[in-house]
């Protein structure tokens, strides 16, 4: 299989560039990276990548990504943190276009694997109004009651991959991810998610000698998070695997959003004034992960601690936040050989 074309939608993102890598240093021979990002602003860029900046909400350009792969890792979407989902609903339902036409190549082209990334969001919001939440079972999908927008596209776009397994025999494999986070993601400008606007928000109020942190809603919310190379290890871990159903891909270590700031200060060796911005968006109350279905199949579930995690990636947005500063624009770009 290293010496098959895989193909990674999204690969100039946070999630597919760090795929991109993994696959790189496992010795995987023939890559193709696609995003619709223009290239200077892709997270990490391999100079023995074949990569490919195309809109795949165009059906003639998910056929130029798919032409010649063995396997699809499906990664390409909209989206965001909570604030970017919840004001940009119809942009997040149009990543629909990328799932359907990714699929509809894979068919023609007779890829062998495809790999689709679905999120929590899909599941039924009933469920995760208590912030001491037990754990999101896959079966707390149905009866559907998804995040508006983003979280309604992901559900359909499961079962767009059902069919397509159904009706045309294609191997498809799903993975409900729970808020990665890590280095080499987006820290700023709107479509960060939680782990990282803190970090930033703190590496901030430290340089700037401002001790304040805003944060979203009462900060009770409660949430999981799950570090970067244990979600580009589970996807692998996924594709390959004989799981039919779509399965969360999520570590069950949940915190509240306090305790996430807590955590981040106590790295920057800082106390900050707290103020709570109670009409900012927030989400739901409680959402965690339930591994018993992972372990069952894999043995193994997403296991990095969250303080581990979050030390590699505060010092990773420290030191694009000063670069930044310096006036180097280009900070967040790795440009590899």
């Amino acid at each position: 299989m290293k010496d098959e074309l895989v193909v990674v939608t999204g690969g100039g993102g946070f999630i597919g560039g760090s795929l991109v890598a993994d696959l790189r240093s496992q010795g995987y021979k023939k890559i193709r990276a696609v995003d619709i990002k223009p290239f200077e602003q892709w997270y990490q860029m391999f100079d023995d990548v074949e990569n490919l900046s195309l809109d795949l909400n165009l059906k003639e350009n998910c056929e130029t990504a798919a032409t010649g792969a063995y396997q699809v890792f499906n990664l390409a979407a909209n989206m965001g943190g909570m604030g970017f989902i919840e004001n940009n609903k119809a942009l997040c339902m149009l990543s629909v276009l990328i799932n359907t036409h990714m699929l509809q190549a894979a068919r023609k082209f007779g890829i062998a694997k495809y790999f689709y990334s679905s999120s929590a969001c899909v599941y039924n919001g009933d469920k995760q109004r208590d912030p001491d939440n037990p754990g999101l079972k896959e079966e707390d999908a149905y009866p559907a009651l998804a995040e508006d927008g983003y979280g309604w596209e992901k559900l359909f776009s499961e079962r767009m991959c059902r069919h397509f397994t159904e009706d045309f025999g294609l191997y498809t494999r799903v993975a409900r991810f729970h808020n990665v986070y890590g280095p080499n993601g987006t820290w700023d400008g709107g479509r960060e998610k939680a782990p990282a606007a803190i970090c930033r928000k703190v590496i901030e109020a430290k340089l700037t000698g401002k001790h304040d942190i805003t944060i979203w809603g009462t900060g009770h919310q409660t949430r999981s998070f799950m570090y970067i190379d244990d979600c580009v290890l589970g996807v692998q871990k996924i594709m390959n695997s004989n799981i039919l159903e779509p399965i969360n891909l999520g570590s069950s270590e949940m915190v509240s959003i306090n305790q996430l700031v807590d955590l981040v200060e106590d790295i920057g060796g800082i106390k900050l004034n707290r103020t709570y911005d109670l009409g900012a968006p927030k989400g739901v109350n409680g959402r965690n992960s339930e591994n018993t279905l992972i372990q069952k199949y894999l043995g193994w579930e997403p296991s990095i601690p969250l303080r581990a995690g979050l030390e590699k990636t505060y010092a990773w947005i420290h030191d694009q936040y000063v670069a930044r500063a310096a006036g180097d624009v280009r900070a967040s770009v790795v440009n590899l050989a």
